[in-house]
């Protein structure tokens, strides 16, 4: 790996900077006009004795409208009211508490402000019966722990932490932290021309990282975590160098329990403490974006875990999740699903989605698990769902708040981008709304995903009889705009790691690596590789450890580290590999005539024919000399790209330093060319 280029980015005196202002806003003169009483709506006019020992239950944040949208499932901006938040009434700091829980009888903030004594500061319940309850607790300081004690139905009572809070304790504590998201942002230039990188007709390459296990400190601690800081300053320049156009976290939002990498998510608007604060990882995205690359995360708004500090029956009954069990609970991951019926659930998951862009500047989200928000019958048998009333297996309260969240993102952050993981033919998933589509920008494309591996996976010989399992994804490329995904998900749970999915001795195996790369770099469409797949990662991805990184001290990986740059390099350099990539008009087959042989060809064009490139793939061990491919210009004449490349580990020993081509058709412009086909190689020629 380079050295860091990122040290100078932040300096001592901006993070000395950002510490002090998040400790000390109190005496801060310069926020306190930032902080005052603007907007804010009270219910009576005399406020001129504050009694720090209570909760000023006068004082709201919150206006009629704000309310009123709430419930209907159109406040977007609920981060900017709910939630704790440092305020200044009548000369006296302090911090405003926001929390909806409708079938509360009690709610009160306890914490080590008050020896975590239960009613000792309550909060009130308007008086609009919208079950929100508030109040302001004067001097309450930044840093502060705290968690809800609400009594509810049936007079159980639960300690709850904040559905809002912008900072947890690091497990196993679970408790809220009051916080300030002050941030001083260098990535102007970034944001003024991102709309550019993130377009469907930019190069898109995206490097899948799990932050606790791409890098550790001790290899074999799994308690041992580097910070938001540490790993800005060893995976930025690893990107830039390794030339991917974009990144994406796994779900890096606050959770109680690693081995569910994320996906069982407790805080929806707060960066997980294990690496630090939230400034921590504004600070990592600024600096990918000081490198021009694009930062995408997981957002999990398909279930939630069950965990006694979470959202689950938060107050006494089914507040965040579906009371019928039929479509409330998750068989699959023993968690619970949202109620997308209910408006005030419908602001949360949007609010939170916003929150991500709003304030970290992110470039786009993921969206996990989309097939179980869509079917009513997701992993469940027959008798064990409900059909809409409809008499169909489509939850129409999730296609509704899919619909919303999408227009919603698209409207406010025009230069962003949406991607959908969703696994079945669910029609027009990134298909514009006013299109009857759901609105997403892109969709994985999992079946490409599962042909193209299980085509790998067979012995070079046998793929001759099975030539339409690889060229099938063309026949349905166009329904959606793809993004081709080879995720954590497919190293993992005994699947083995990319490598060894690979057939044959060593060589073939790396050989058949690089070979379904170039491929993948050269289909239509996104890409996405997850980490370690880039130098051959001997052993399945496990989350308590990290990277087998000692593998780059060998040619074989590194070298295929290399190839990855190079495929990078060629993306972003070559319009034909991204300028038509979701259009009818950029790819075009050129010969799948030769099963028995097992070579493909297809051309990938770009707005210029002059950009055009051949792609030509010699799918078995064997050389092919004087291979005739009949294309109709002459302008493909040097060998730009080669899988079989010494400095890739390949032999080396077959290529095309010029390429012979002769007219066989003058009207037709039809040209034969003869080239020399490397074994289980990749050609693209220009």
């Amino acid at each position: 790996m380079t050295q860091s280029k990122q040290n100078s980015i932040t300096s001592p005196q901006q993070q000395q900077n950002e510490m002090q202002h998040t400790n000390q806003i109190v005496n801060e003169e310069k926020k306190k006009d930032e902080r005052s009483d603007k907007g804010v709506q009270k219910s009576y006019e005399d406020e001129h004795f504050v009694d720090t020992t209570k909760p000023v239950w006068n004082y709201s944040l919150l206006t009629d409208d704000d309310v009123t949208n709430y419930q209907a499932g159109t406040n977007y901006r609920l981060y900017e009211k709910f939630g704790s938040h440092s305020r200044k009434v009548n000369d006296v700091w302090g911090m405003y508490f926001c929390v909806w829980a409708p079938n509360a009888t009690s709610v009160s903030v306890i914490g080590n402000f008050n020896h975590w004594q239960n009613h000792e500061h309550e909060l009130y319940p308007r008086w609009d019966k919208s079950g929100i309850w508030e109040g302001f607790i004067p001097d309450f300081n930044l840093g502060e722990s705290y968690k809800y004690y609400i009594v509810g139905y049936a007079n159980k009572a639960q300690d709850k932490g904040d559905p809002f809070a912008n900072f947890w304790e690091k497990r196993p504590l679970t408790a809220s932290i009051t916080w300030d998201l002050y941030y001083e942002w260098k990535d102007d230039e970034w944001m003024s021309k991102r709309k550019t990188h993130n377009s469907l007709e930019a190069p898109w390459s995206v490097y899948e990282v799990h932050l606790a296990s791409w890098m550790r400190p001790d290899r074999n601690n799994e308690e041992a975590y580097n910070s938001y800081d540490q790993i800005r300053e060893r995976l930025v320049p690893y990107v830039k160098e390794m030339g991917f156009t974009h990144v994406e976290f796994m779900p890096v939002m606050e959770h109680p329990f690693d081995g569910s990498w994320g996906y069982q998510c407790t805080g929806f608007f707060a960066a997980t403490s294990r690496f630090g604060d939230p400034q921590g990882m504004m600070r990592l995205i600024d600096a990918f974006h000081q490198e021009g690359i694009g930062v995408i995360l997981d957002w999990v708004p398909s279930h939630f875990p069950y965990d006694a500090h979470g959202l689950f029956m938060f107050d006494g009954t089914h507040t965040y999740e579906y009371a019928d069990m039929r479509k409330g609970f998750h068989p699959d991951w023993n968690s619970y699903v949202f109620n997308y019926k209910r408006g005030e659930v419908k602001s949360f998951l949007i609010s939170s989605a916003r929150y991500w862009f709003d304030k970290f500047h992110i470039d786009g989200i993921r969206v996990d698990a989309v097939s179980s928000m869509l079917k009513l019958n997701y992993s469940r048998k027959h008798g064990q769902w409900e059909p809409n009333e409809y008499g169909g297996e489509g939850n129409l309260e999730a296609m509704a708040f899919i619909k919303d969240l999408n227009e919603t993102i698209f409207r406010d952050f025009p230069d962003v981008q949406t991607i959908a993981e969703e696994a079945t033919d669910w029609p027009g998933v990134s298909r514009p709304t006013w299109q009857e589509g759901l609105g997403f920008g892109m969709k994985w494309m999992m079946g490409w995903m599962h042909d193209t591996l299980d085509y790998f996976k067979m012995d070079p010989y046998f793929r001759q009889f099975h030539q339409d399992k690889f060229s099938f994804s063309m026949m349905y490329y166009y329904d959606e705009n793809f993004m081709l995904p080879f995720s954590h998900d497919e190293v993992v749970h005994g699947k083995s790691p990319m490598l060894y999915k690979m057939p044959g001795d060593e060589w073939r195996k790396f050989a058949n690596l690089r070979l379904m790369y170039s491929y993948m770099w050269t289909h239509p469409g996104a890409k996405l590789l997850f980490m370690g797949d880039e130098f051959g990662q001997t052993t399945e991805w496990n989350y308590k450890s990290e990277l087998d990184w000692h593998l780059l001290q060998y040619d074989a990986h590194h070298k295929l580290k290399d190839c990855l740059t190079d495929l990078n390099k060629l993306l972003q350099n070559e319009p034909a590999l991204y300028e038509n990539q979701f259009s009818i008009y950029g790819f075009e087959w050129v010969d799948l005539n030769h099963r028995a042989e097992t070579v493909l060809s297809y051309r990938r064009k770009g707005k210029n024919s002059e950009d055009d490139l051949l792609i030509i793939l010699n799918l078995t061990p064997v050389v092919r000399n004087d291979w005739e491919v009949y294309v109709s210009s002459k302008q493909f004449t040097k060998e730009i790209f080669n899988s079989d490349d010494k400095k890739y580990w390949g032999s080396g020993d077959v290529y095309n330093p010029t390429v012979r081509s002769e007219l066989i058709d003058e009207e037709q412009k039809l040209y034969k060319l003869l080239l020399n086909l490397p074994p289980l190689g990749a050609l693209v020629i220009k």
